[in-house]
């Protein structure tokens, strides 16, 4: 039987495909966990990760033909652990790069939102389709998503289920780069190396503080500001990255 979610390590980065095409790449508990594994076990060489989907999809959202009914506390425990696979995402040790294109749909909206650095190309569409279900969001749309276009915009998607298109996306937030149609995975691959050329440290505190600056008081912000500069500031890779830049070299950080 074939597995929902591929990897494929290509030097310092990695390739975690969603390999459902028939089905759009629609999420099912096993590909969720895969997700999971895939951000705890992959090997230390492993410097960025790269979330794609194989065909013309990102990722449709939730398989409902492989929805369970779940009482109350069932469906908790679920979104939960929807939560903690995403959490591992964002809040791991490796920057994410999302190669966005056809359908980026519900969960994989919210997939795709715990990435730190978005690609889209020219087929990208988006939609949150579970006020039309009866449902309600459960991947972390109403933080993640909401924090990138605003809570009016998310409420009248998920109201309305309105599609929003490539363009729109990108004027919105959900893609930072807009790219023709084909080209995401190659450019999110780009992308990913000059983010796997950085120092881990720097990475580690640019991934881990800005998003939890954020929810903070400005005050605590600023000082959790001066922290992260003390620990990457007094670092080797720090030394080695500007004397790079007084020697006009390109910096090679040791980690």
């Amino acid at each position: 039987m074939s597995t929902p979610l591929e990897i494929e390590l290509r030097g310092a980065v990695a390739v975690l495909r969603f390999a459902r095409p028939k089905k759009r790449n629609a999420v099912n508990d096993a590909m969720i966990g895969g997700l999971g594994d895939a951000a705890r076990d992959l090997p230390a060489s492993v410097k960025v990760l790269v979330l794609a989907g194989a065909g013309d999809h990102f990722c449709a959202g939730l398989d409902l033909a492989e929805h369970k009914e779940r009482d109350a506390f069932g469906v908790v425990e679920h979104s939960r652990m929807w939560h903690r696979v995403l959490d591992a995402l964002q809040f791991g040790a490796r920057p994410v790069v999302a190669a966005l294109q056809g359908a980026v749909i519900g969960g994989g909206l919210e997939i795709a939102s715990t990435a730190h650095v978005r690609v889209a190309d020219r087929t990208a569409f988006y939609q949150l389709p579970e006020g039309r279900r009866g449902i309600f969001v459960g991947g972390g749309a109403s933080v993640r998503t909401a924090r990138i276009i605003g809570t009016g915009r998310t409420v009248e998607m998920m109201l309305t289920g309105r599609t929003l298109d490539a363009e729109t996306g990108q004027t919105l937030g959900l893609s930072h780069e807009l790219v023709e149609p084909g080209r995401a995975l190659a450019r999110a691959l780009e992308l990913a190396e000059v983010v796997a050329g950085n120092a881990p440290l720097s990475n580690y505190m640019i991934i881990q503080a800005l998003a939890r600056i954020a929810d903070m008081p400005a005050e605590g912000g600023l000082f959790t500001e001066s922290l992260a500069a003390a620990l990457t500031q007094t670092s080797d890779d720090a030394r080695r990255g500007i004397q790079a830049f007084l020697d006009k070299k390109n910096a090679k950080f040791g980690g």
